[in-house]
């Protein structure tokens, strides 16, 4: 076995795994790491400020180019900062090694300064947590790391790295990589026992979930949803494009609520759903979503989330696009000739039914244009009227949302990116991942003025590295979702009308001279065309631009 050292090794082990960047932010226990990198010619390093923001840098590269990210952070405040974000890329299903410099094994039971029980503190986050104690064994614990992190269902991963670890000779045998094959087909006798329920289903719908769209299996799930006569609704809070939102029978989302679900599933009696969820809420109702009798055929490459909270008639574990095609064809052979008739009937229905709907609420959209402040909808359709077909949209805009999967196309499956974990700062450092993850495409993120507050130092980063990305700030001056729910409570703020701890105001936040400080050129948009001007300015000038939007700033109704 060669002699090498830590650090060596564990970039030589990176390199396997066909890792090509390394996200950090770096401190004393890597500093071994850092000086290896100064003679790393193969794997970038890219510098955040701050690790909340570093983790969605991470977390949107791992989206968007569905390759294993690695963030390297520094011991238990490195880890505990980014530990909001470690949890949005835990339920986004986000393939990420997430490493943590700990102080040297020799002094850790003199509980050193900075150190902590690392791999205890990530455990709950990530599918697999370690901490490497000897230098033989980091091979074995990197791949089985990284294997695990791609493995379905896929998610982060975790390894402290003690710095004597990383600064130590020894005798190290790399090993090679292992992947499990993620296109797992469903059981067969499951299949057909679906099939024979979706043959027969008289008022079928379809949930998509963010595992249709990790498979790339859009198409797929087109050819069911056309063959039964189904629209399709994406799940409530959906990282990604989970179904072409220009298909005929797309429907965009349902409305988050208990009451939003049963007036949909109410219409039909059948639901199919392929990884959408089922059903994660806000808040708690007394309405119960599923009607009684429904029949729910579940879909997922997470055996946890079928059947975990309403029964599945027919539950399949397996990849959609290796199982759509054998259940689309199983579904075929039972259709019998009037089968086949009444899904082509529901089929002209709900597309005409559905076009007459997408062109009314556009309608209504763009009659917004001219208000100011600027109404959410009325941007929403401006934007999607003018990105270009390649764009790729992260959207973290929470209150200003509704609306914003219909009105702006996601036609293939790394178009459209959002935040399922709800923990805010998101967005806006999760666009510098998709741009270094997909670089021959224009970026475009639409971000809340209270996300991007969270994170805003990883402007400093797209500076730095010329990243050119262009951020839309939607500026209510408020933390106006939390508005919008208060009032639902109908209690003393609604009659005070009142907000105790929503207001960004007195001062309002200067994102122009906040973004102008970081090294992004920024401008104020007024109206409707002044933040299209903008954009379009800033997509034609190869660089990045923030456009603060003056925007209403109504909080009723919901």
């Amino acid at each position: 076995m060669p002699v090498m050292s830590g650090k060596r090794a564990f970039l030589d082990l990176l390199r396997q795994e066909g890792v090509d960047l390394v996200f950090g932010n770096p401190g004393t226990t890597e500093l071994p790491l850092m000086d290896a990198f100064a003679v790393e010619n193969d794997i970038r390093y890219i510098l955040g400020l701050q690790e909340a923001a570093l983790m969605a840098m991470a977390d949107g590269y791992a989206q968007a180019s569905g390759k294993l990210a690695v963030l390297n952070l520094h011991v238990a405040p490195g880890l505990g900062n980014a530990m909001g974000m470690l949890y949005d890329a835990q339920t986004a299903g986000s393939p990420i090694l997430v490493t943590a410099g700990q102080q040297d094994t020799e002094y850790l039971v003199e509980e050193p300064v900075l150190s902590a029980d690392l791999a205890t503190l990530a455990k709950p986050f990530v599918k697999f947590s370690a901490q490497v104690e000897r230098i033989k064994d980091l091979p074995i614990l990197v791949h089985r790391a990284a294997k695990t992190a791609l493995a379905p269902p896929t998610g982060p991963v975790f390894l402290s790295l003690p710095g004597d670890i990383l600064k130590n000779d020894g005798d190290i045998e790399l090993l090679e990589p292992t992947r499990v094959a993620p296109r797992v087909r469903g059981d067969i006798d499951a299949v057909n026992a679906a099939a024979e329920l979706l043959a027969r289903s008289d008022r079928p719908v379809i949930m998509a979930g963010d595992c249709v769209a990790q498979s790339r299996a859009h198409k797929e799930l087109a050819a069911l949803a056309e063959l039964i006569g189904a629209p399709v609704y994406m799940e409530f809070v959906p990282n990604t494009a989970s179904f072409p939102s220009s298909h005929p029978l797309y429907r965009g989302q349902i409305t988050r609520s208990q009451q939003g679900v049963r007036d949909v599933l109410d219409k039909h009696d059948l639901l199919f759903s392929a990884g959408g969820d089922m059903f994660t809420w806000s808040l708690p109702s007394a309405v119960k979503p599923m009607p009684a009798g429904m029949t729910l055929i579940h879909l997922d490459t997470d055996p946890w989330q079928i059947g975990k909270s309403y029964p599945a008639k027919v539950g399949i574990l397996g990849d959609p696009k290796a199982t759509l095609p054998d259940l689309t064809a199983a579904v075929r052979e039972r259709m019998s000739a009037s089968a086949k008739a009444a899904a082509a009937a529901r089929l002209k229905s709900a597309t005409e039914a559905i076009a007459a709907e997408r062109e009314a609420f556009r309608a209504k959209a763009r009659a917004l244009a001219g208000k100011t402040p600027v109404q959410p909808l009325a941007l929403l359709e401006a934007i999607g009227a003018m990105l270009p077909k390649d764009a790729v949209v992260i959207e973290e805009i929470l209150s200003s949302a509704p609306g914003a999967r219909s009105l702006i196309n996601s036609n293939d499956e790394q178009s459209f990116f959002g935040l399922r974990g709800g923990g805010i700062g998101w967005g806006l450092p999760a666009a510098i991942g998709a741009r270094l993850a997909l670089p021959d495409r224009p970026v475009v993120a639409m971000v809340g003025d209270g996300s991007a507050m969270y994170t805003v130092q990883a402007l400093w980063t797209a500076a730095h590295y010329k990243l050119p990305i262009v951020w839309v700030i939607f500026n209510n001056t408020s933390y106006r979702i939390l508005k919008q729910r208060l009032v639902m409570l109908r209690g003393h703020a609604e009659q005070a009308d009142r907000f105790v701890g929503m207001e960004l105001t007195d001062p309002a936040v200067d994102f122009v001279g906040l973004a102008r400080s970081l090294g992004i050129e920024a401008q104020r948009a007024k109206t409707v065309k002044d933040a299209t001007d903008l954009i379009a300015q800033g997509l034609k000038s190869g660089s990045s631009l923030l456009i603060d939007v003056d925007m209403e700033r109504g909080y009723k109704p919901m």
